[in-house]
């Protein structure tokens, strides 16, 4: 059932997507579409590189971090280490950012252009091991697509 999911958001995201070029103006539609389509999430949207730090980006949710040092926490580890970071419960995360604490499980996964990362889409969870494999593998498809539109 999953798959079937992330293969009709995968081809939003490419209608969603064909033509446009502005990366904000994407990642708001992009965080947009998966607030209205995912199940149990309350936080989700983007962090964008900048030098040493991520900057919060186009999201939907409650107030968020701004400012989140490249290795730190979950967001940072999955730009630190260019690796979707899957987190069954943020509290046993070492070095957790607690941006909201109804939050108990998270899913990171870095967006790249000419192979480096250059953001991270970041969605929360209130309900601990929300995320499991296959949301990792239909997310990574769809942050790829993001990538493919926007980076062609």
């Amino acid at each position: 059932m999953k798959a079937e999911l992330y293969d009709t958001l995968n081809r939003q995201v490419l209608a969603l997507m064909e033509g446009e070029d502005d990366l904000i103006a994407g990642m708001a539609n992009f965080s947009a579409l998966l607030n209205d389509n995912l199940d149990d999430i309350n936080w989700v949207g983007f962090y964008i590189k900048r030098n040493e730090q991520l900057v919060l980006g186009p999201f939907q949710g409650k107030v968020a971090c701004t400012r989140i040092v490249i290795g730190k926490g979950v967001c940072g580890t999955a730009a630190a280490n260019d690796a979707t970071q899957l987190v069954a419960d943020v509290h046993e995360f070492a070095g957790h950012i607690a941006c909201d604490a109804a939050s108990n499980s998270e899913i990171v996964v870095p967006v790249h252009q000419d192979n480096n990362v250059i953001a991270v889409l970041d969605i929360d969870s209130p309900s601990l091991n929300r995320f499991d494999k296959d949301d990792q593998k239909g997310l990574e498809m769809l942050v790829k697509s993001f990538e493919s539109c926007l980076f062609a």
